[in-house]
């Protein structure tokens, strides 16, 4: 028993994080990762040792298909749903004890934009996406995750690149964090003075811009394209005269912008920059109640963790 314990402890120290990693990665939720990893260490305690050759291996099987029953138990609500349904942001409080890239690993892969990609990837696609071109785990062993062949699972991961490359390019969202945070900086003041023709030169000319709104709002089903109308709509929301103040802070590893209202957040700004310019305006509208945990603040305005199976 005591061995057993000790194993246990071991494979908690080594392999939580990255099992983090993986599920965040599968869901956009950080809320529902801990969960699910958290039931994997639960099978695993539950579980004789001895015989698992590679605990790690073991464990990314079961969260995988834990991940896998979640989005596909989801689906539904996700395609009902009004609006974009986009992936939950994690925003780290600047007092928190933790280095946020102890939780989970601030690499391109958990740039919003990219996650954004994954939410509209199906099921399958997305595990094999995620565990294959991102972690760099063979077919061979994807394919009995998600139960296709690996022929099947060559193709999936083939649609999900062609995906991620119409979105990023050839680039991967690689972008130089100090042009990012100048942007950031100048697209804040320009909001802040009210000033539209200071935004404007910071949009691109084919800029989307979109709001996840919890889903109450069917007038942000669809994505605002233009300088123009993107920038007349950031203005009417975040403008000098919406009483929001905004602010340059770290989502997902990347300089983005979030909203106080009184010191609250009530939204979060994460923006996509291509060649100097903003590309993708992505706008989470947060709930009045915040889930804090290790120091990060995230939420989502339409699910809680509890309903988001």
């Amino acid at each position: 028993m005591i061995e057993s314990n000790e194993q246990f402890a071991d494979a908690w120290t080594n392999h939580h994080r990255f099992l983090l990693d993986v599920a965040y990665r599968l869901l956009g939720s950080y809320s529902d990762a801990e969960d699910l990893v958290q039931e994997a260490f639960s099978r695993l305690l539950r579980t004789d040792l001895d015989p698992i050759e590679d605990v790690r291996a073991w464990l990314v099987v079961v969260v995988s298909r834990l991940c896998l029953d979640q989005l596909r138990s989801s689906r539904v609500k996700r395609e009902a749903y009004i609006g974009p349904w986009f992936p939950e942001p994690l925003l780290f409080a600047d007092d928190a004890a933790i280095d946020p890239a102890d939780v989970v690993t601030m690499d391109e892969s958990v740039r919003f934009a990219l996650l954004v990609v994954l939410e509209r990837m199906s099921p399958a696609e997305r595990v094999v996406f995620v565990l294959h071109d991102v972690f760099d785990f063979p077919f061979e062993k994807v394919a009995p995750m998600v139960g296709r062949t690996v022929a099947a699972c060559r193709q999936l991961a083939s649609r999900a690149r062609k995906r991620v490359q119409e979105e990023a390019g050839s680039s991967r969202f690689a972008i130089d964090p100090a042009e990012q945070r100048r942007v950031v900086d100048a697209f804040i003041a320009a909001c802040a003075g009210g000033d539209i023709q200071a935004l404007l030169p910071l949009l691109d000319p084919s800029v989307m811009g979109w709001a996840d709104m919890g889903g109450r709002l069917p007038a942000v089903s669809q994505p605002n394209v233009g300088s123009y109308m993107v920038g007349s709509r950031l203005m009417k929301f975040f403008g000098a005269g919406s009483g929001l103040q905004l602010v340059a802070k770290v989502i997902n590893g990347e300089p983005s912008v979030v909203a106080l209202l009184e010191d609250r957040v009530v939204s979060v700004l994460a923006l996509s920059i291509t060649d100097h310019l903003i590309s993708r305006v992505y706008v989470v509208w947060m709930s009045t109640s915040w889930r804090t945990s290790r120091g990060c603040s995230s939420s989502s305005p339409r699910r809680s963790p509890a309903t988001a199976s």
